[in-house]
């Protein structure tokens, strides 16, 4: 008999998740959706490094965080690698579809600017992604925290990365977590 059929389970679930994020809807039919899933010493690295930035008065959220990625059984990174805007002239970003790739760069804890509607297109592949979590009955939670972290360890070749936790246990390590 298999003793955590559950936690063996849950590298499925998150392979799924990362199929739902690539085949959800994008503008124009472009993808820069960049996904892929932490292994456990870079778990492990970024709960480390969140503990540091945590030190911040800003930032004291990472510390909690980096508890829930430790007691996480997996996390998965979905992130925007921005190289075209979507040519549509929004001006949401500050600039036009032609001058937008001309821009200084700023980088903080993401960099950009970025195409807005590629931003939106990020946010539509997340929601596509955890809708399979919730399906499945595998308790998560979207982080900026860790998205800025694999941001700074260079985890990931992206502007703008989040990070998602993922839990199989008999209570939500994400349900009372005491705000920061």
């Amino acid at each position: 008999m298999k003793l955590n059929p559950e936690k063996e389970a849950i590298e499925t679930v998150a392979k799924l998740m990362l199929i739902s994020a690539r085949t959800a809807p994008k503008a124009k039919g472009d993808d820069e959706i960049v996904t892929g899933i932490v292994s456990q010493e870079e778990k492990e690295a970024i709960a480390q490094e969140m503990e540091l930035i945590g030190q911040k008065e800003t930032h004291k959220f990472f510390r909690r965080d980096a508890q829930n990625v430790r007691d996480a059984e997996l996390v998965i990174l979905i992130g925007l690698n921005f190289k075209k805007p979507a040519g549509v002239n929004c001006g949401a970003c500050g600039y036009d579809c032609n001058t937008i790739l001309k821009q200084k760069t700023f980088k903080v804890e993401y960099s950009g600017p970025v195409c807005t509607i590629r931003a939106i297109d990020l946010g539509i592949a997340i929601g596509s992604l955890v809708s399979v979590a919730k399906e499945l009955g595998v308790d998560n939670r979207v982080m900026y925290s860790i998205g800025a972290t694999a941001k700074k360890l260079g985890l990931m070749d992206a502007q703008i990365i989040l990070g998602i936790p993922l839990s199989v246990k008999g209570k939500n390590i994400f349900f009372d977590r005491k705000p920061v």
